[in-house]
């Protein structure tokens, strides 16, 4: 990795060494919340000790990063809309970058002080959403242009469901285990079993399916929330050093065939269906006159096809992006992202049939296939800072998960509900590379178990957790806004 800075301008190179600490930084808080809970109910049920609890979670925990793709990563970055990404290596996308950064690690470190399970994805989201809405007041665009928001509708949609299903689910599971175990020890608390039976463990089974679930919890989490990270790394490398990593540099001459193939076939799909995409795209039109790239490159539905031309022109030979220049291959970035963005926008066009739809989804990922990707020392080092946040931070949150949910303390029963539910939740929206918060499911399970138990809750816990929950999205994107409103007028 050190190869990033040589040649680079002395400010250039604290610029990226900055960038970088804020996003390890902001990875590193996340183990203070999201991690942790993945041990929160195996080190208070006494199954593991804390030290190879988080010792376990954090080799899972790179497990999950390192093998579990970059789906969830550009789903986030997605949220901007595609004009600031194209230009992020400006000014004002550092501006973009660090704003988003500061405003959640220092919304996550004043939850983390007062021990409430709030959740790093939602302050992430809160912090994209503030500053493509910013972006789009300071440069007179219209509020619906400042953030993707069929892209931001999904991912909220899938961090207001995941925790009800999580609540709902494991209450179910607990009911079962009572159904089919009534008079097991799993019913059992610490304290009870340490009373009762003189033993400070969990009976073999629950340990073994507390362990389990637990470190599965490390593994679905680093391959949801760690790929954040990975999305904003790729974001600040981008943005700071673009000639490096615009594009994979990696990419085999295959890769490059199959994104320059992919143009090509998304051409012949857009006129084979003129008839249904004639006003979107300007089809007809853009036959029949000669239509040329304006000199400043922007993302439009109408220069669409000349966009294809201008790609498949530059492609043209090219068997390794190192054959490009710095400056082309930033101009083919900009290109497949852009025909990316307006696929996308086509297969919601009313018109087209499933099977279309389909094809469209294939050709973009073979469009995205150079772009969309992480160098493996990315990966590395966000599942590193995941870990050490987790050994440093843990204790809070055990606590809050623990004895502050519900009236009672949790029995094993309860850690195992919430911790399976935990697991089939995330790893489903991994899967489907969708965002969630490890947090808010976890903690919506140990709710839900304790509802099911008839243990009660904690109303002041419960109502910490749910102000934190609906000020998270305000408060991060008001605190975002400011600061990129900020960034901007310093860099001019």
């Amino acid at each position: 990795m050190f190869h990033l800075f040589s040649g680079l301008d002395f400010w250039i190179g604290v610029s990226l060494v900055l960038a970088l600490t804020f996003v390890l930084a902001f990875e590193f808080i996340n183990g203070f919340h999201d991690t942790a809970n993945a041990v929160a109910t195996v080190i208070y049920t006494k199954a593991m000790p804390p030290h190879l609890a988080v010792m376990l979670s954090g080799i899972f925990n790179f497990l999950g990063v390192l093998l579990g793709g970059v789906g969830v990563a550009y789903a986030i970055v997605h949220l901007l809309p595609v004009e600031l990404l194209i230009n992020v290596d400006t000014g004002r996308g550092l501006a973009m970058v660090f704003a988003m950064l500061a405003a959640a690690i220092a919304w996550n470190l004043g939850t983390w002080y007062f021990g409430i399970p709030a959740s790093s994805s939602h302050t992430l989201i809160g912090s994209i959403l503030g500053v493509g809405l910013a972006n789009a007041l300071m440069t007179d665009l219209p509020l619906a242009a400042g953030v993707n928001w069929g892209k931001a509708i999904d991912i909220g949609l899938s961090l207001v469901a995941s925790p009800i299903a999580g609540f709902l689910a494991a209450g179910c599971l607990l009911l079962l285990f009572k159904r089919w175990w009534p008079a097991s020890k799993m019913h059992k608390t610490p304290e009870q079993r340490r009373e009762l039976d003189s033993k400070k463990h969990p009976p073999f089974w629950n340990r073994l399916i507390l362990v389990l679930s637990a470190m599965g919890v490390s593994f679905v989490h680093g391959s949801n929330d760690g790929q954040k990270g990975i999305g904003l790394i790729m974001l600040v490398l981008i943005g700071i050093v673009p000639a490096q990593f615009v594009l994979n540099e990696n990419s085999t001459s295959y890769q490059i065939d199959r994104t320059r193939d992919a143009a090509t076939h998304l051409s012949a799909f857009y006129m084979r269906h003129q008839p249904t995409l004639d006003d979107f795209l300007a089809i007809s039109k853009n036959r029949n006159e000669s239509t040329d790239l304006p000199e400043q490159f922007h993302c439009h539905p109408q220069l669409t096809l000349a966009t294809i031309d201008a790609l498949q022109n530059d492609l043209q030979g090219v068997t390794h992006y190192d054959e490009l220049s710095p400056e082309k291959r930033i101009t083919v970035r900009r290109y497949l992202l852009c025909l990316d963005d307006t696929a996308k926008k086509v297969a919601a066009l009313d018109g087209l049939e499933s099977r279309d739809r389909a094809d469209l989804h294939r050709l973009r990922a073979d469009l995205t296939a150079t772009t969309e990707y992480a160098p493996f020392w990315v990966i590395v080092a966000v599942a590193l800072a995941l870990g050490i946040g987790t050994m440093v931070g843990w204790r809070r949150v055990v606590l809050t998960v623990g004895e502050k949910i519900g009236k009672q303390g949790m029995t094993y029963a309860q850690g195992m509900s919430a911790q399976l539910t935990a697991v089939a939740a995330i790893g489903m929206a991994n899967v489907f590379s969708l965002p969630v918060s490890t947090t808010h499911v976890l903690s919506s399970g140990v709710a839900g178990t304790m509802i099911a138990n008839r243990s009660g809750l904690q109303g002041s816990t419960v109502r910490n957790i749910l102000l934190a929950w609906v000020l998270t999205l305000p408060a991060s994107m008001l605190l975002a806004a400011a600061l990129f409103w900020i960034g901007v007028q310093i860099s001019g």
